[in-house]
C-alpha cells in the first residue's frame, strides 16, 4: 500500500544516517557523463548523452520486446532493483536516498513583435552567448521505516517529480525558458527473516518509472523528459550493519549469491571497517569507494584523469570557452575551477602514491580512489587519454594490423582491466592505432558482434589494447581457423 506519511519530499531530504559523509562519491554517480569535455553543445559526444542508470517509461523501453535483467549498466530500463543483507534488532529502522536526475530542457526564445516569442538555436544577449540545450535537475526522495513493517507487507512511496517552467529575461532581447515533464516513479519496500546464526535478513528495494504518457514509438530526446536519470539510491539506517555481497563472510555467501540485483549493485559505503551504509549504484564500485583527495572538483568523467582533462580545458581558445560557458552553467564552473586553479593544485593532480609496498603502484588517478567502471565494458571518450594519431599499422605477431584488420582479444590476466575478463576470445576489428607519449602502442578496436559498433564508432568510443593482447586474424571470417590456444591464420 502507499504510505506518503513516511516520505520526505523535495529536491533535497533531511540529513540521513551519514548519507552527507559520502555524497561525494554519489555525486560522480550522479553526474557521470552529464557532459564530456570539451564541455561544448557543438561537440559530438555531447550530443548522445544521459547513459547511465536510465530508467524510462516501461511501455517505451519494451517497445521490441523485455530487457534482460543486468547486475548494472548503461542499458536503459523501466526498473532498478537493489537487494542486500543486512543483521538488525526488532527495533531497527530503515533509511532509503533514492537520487536521480530530472531533465530539464532549456530553450532559448528570440523577442519578435506584439510581445512574441520565437525559438532560436542561440541568442546574444548581456554581452553573452546564450545556447538551447538540455541541463538536469537533481533530486532526493527520503524514506524511513521500521524494519518490523516491511517484514510484514510491502511498503510502497512515491519518488517521481512535478513537471514546471520558468523562465528568464535577457536584456529585452528576449528570454531563456526551462520546462520539466514530470515524473512518475514509486519505490517498493520489503524485507525478509533469513536463517542463520544471527539476525540476517535480506532486504529489497525497487524504484520503477509508471509514467504512461510516453508510447512506443516515441524518440529517444522526448522520453528522457519523462525518465529517471542516473538513477542510485542510499541505504542506512538505526540499530542495523550491512553485510557486503562483495566479499561476505563464510557464513553468508550462500545468501549473497541469492541476492537478485537488477541494474544496479550494493556497496559497502562508509570507512573501511564500517557496515552502516549502502550504495548501490549503476556504475560498478568497490567497497568503501572514496573520492581522492587531490581531486579539487567534477570533471563528469570519474574514469578519466583530472590531471589531463584539466590541462585539454586550459587550452581550449576564448571561443571554445565561450561556447562552454553558454552550454550549460556546470560547464562554466569548470572552466572558472581550472582557470583559477594555483600550481600547487595542479601539481598534486600528478599522482599519489596510496601505500608503500615493494614494487610501488603505478601513479593513480585523482578521481575515485578505486576508479568507478560502468558494467559494460569501458571505452575512451573520442580521444581525451593523451592519444595522439602517430602511424596507421602495428606490428601484432609479426603481422601488420591496421584499420579495417580483423583481430581476436587476448588481455592479459595480471593488471588487466576487470572487464577485460568478458572480451576474452572475442573478435574485432580495428578502428585505429596510436601512440603515446611514453612510445607505447594502442590499437583500438570495436567488436564484430557488438550491435551498437556503428554508434560507438560514430562518436569516437572503442576499446583499447596494447599489440601484445591481440592476436591476427584473416580479414574474411571465412577463411579463419584455429589451432587451440595458438593464434589463428595471420591476416
Amino acid at each position: 500500500m502507499k504510505d506518503p506519511a513516511h516520505i520526505a519530499l523535495g529536491s533535497v531530504g533531511p540529513a540521513g544516517p551519514g548519507f552527507e559523509r559520502v555524497r561525494a562519491v554519489a555525486d560522480a554517480v550522479l553526474y557521470e557523463g552529464y557532459l564530456l569535455y570539451p564541455y561544448r553543445r557543438s561537440s559530438a559526444k555531447n550530443r548522445v548523452r544521459w547513459q547511465f542508470g536510465i530508467l524510462a517509461p516501461r511501455a517505451w523501453v519494451e517497445a521490441d520486446g523485455p530487457v534482460p535483467a543486468a547486475l548494472a549498466g548503461s542499458v536503459e530500463s523501466w526498473q532498478q532493483q537493489t537487494e542486500c543483507l543486512l543483521e538488525a534488532g526488532s527495533d531497527a529502522t530503515v533509511h532509503v536516498r533514492v537520487r536521480y536526475l530530472q531533465l530539464q530542457h532549456k530553450s532559448v526564445e528570440r523577442r519578435a513583435e506584439h510581445g512574441r516569442y520565437t525559438a532560436v538555436e542561440s541568442l546574444e544577449a548581456d554581452g553573452r552567448m546564450h545556447l538551447t540545450f538540455d541541463e538536469a535537475v537533481p533530486r532526493e526522495r527520503d524514506i524511513v521505516v521500521p524494519l518490523a513493517d516491511l517484514l510484514t507487507a510491502d511498503r510502497q512511496f512515491p519518488v517521481g517529480a512535478p513537471g514546471g517552467e520558468e523562465s528568464e529575461e535577457l536584456d529585452g532581447a528576449g528570454r531563456v525558458v526551462r520546462r520539466l515533464h514530470p515524473v512518475e516513479a514509486l519505490t517498493t519496500l520489503s524485507a525478509e527473516r533469513l536463517d542463520g546464526p544471527c539476525a540476517l535478513h535480506r532486504l529489497r528495494v525497487r524504484t520503477e518509472n509508471t509514467g504512461q504518457s510516453v508510447g512506443a514509438g516515441t524518440a529517444r530526446e522526448e522520453a528522457l523528459r519523462h525518465t529517471l536519470i542516473a538513477t542510485h539510491t542510499f541505504i542506512g539506517g538505526s540499530g542495523l550493519e550491512f553485510i557486503s555481497l562483495t566479499d561476505p563472510p563464510q557464513w553468508a555467501e550462500a545468501a549473497a549469491r541469492a541476492c537478485r540485483n537488477i541494474h544496479t549493485y550494493p556497496v559497502l559505503a562508509d570507512d573501511e571497517g564500517s557496515r552502516h551504509l549502502l550504495l548501490s549504484s549503476p556504475i560498478l564500485l568497490p567497497d568503501h569507494p572514496q573520492v581522492a583527495p587531490e581531486s579539487p572538483g567534477d570533471l563528469h568523467d570519474a574514469a578519466e584523469i583530472d590531471e589531463i582533462l584539466s590541462l585539454r580545458t586550459l587550452l581550449l581558445t576564448d571561443e571554445e570557452k565561450r561556447e562552454a560557458r553558454a552550454t550549460d552553467p556546470r560547464a562554466a564552473e569548470i572552466l572558472d575551477r581550472v582557470d583559477g586553479m594555483p600550481p600547487e593544485v595542479f601539481a598534486r593532480l600528478h599522482g599519489a602514491i596510496r601505500s608503500l609496498r615493494a614494487t610501488p603502484p603505478p601513479q593513480v588517478e585523482p578521481t575515485l580512489t578505486a576508479p568507478a567502471r560502468a558494467s559494460t565494458p569501458w571505452w575512451d571518450e573520442g580521444g581525451d587519454d593523451g592519444l595522439s594519431p602517430a602511424t596507421d599499422s602495428a606490428l601484432v605477431d609479426g603481422v601488420p594490423v591496421r584499420k579495417g584488420s580483423r583481430v581476436r582479444l587476448r588481455p592479459r590476466g595480471h593488471g588487466a582491466d576487470a572487464h577485460d575478463m568478458f572480451l576474452i576470445d572475442r573478435t574485432a576489428r580495428v578502428e585505429a592505432v596510436f601512440h603515446d607519449v611514453d612510445g607505447s602502442v594502442h590499437v583500438a578496436v570495436s567488436l564484430e558482434d557488438d550491435p551498437t559498433a556503428e554508434l560507438h564508432s560514430w562518436y569516437g568510443r572503442f576499446f583499447y589494447f596494447r599489440p601484445d593482447e591481440l592476436q591476427p586474424l584473416a580479414t574474411d571470417p571465412a577463411q579463419e581457423r584455429t589451432d587451440g590456444r595458438h593464434r589463428a591464420v595471420e591476416a
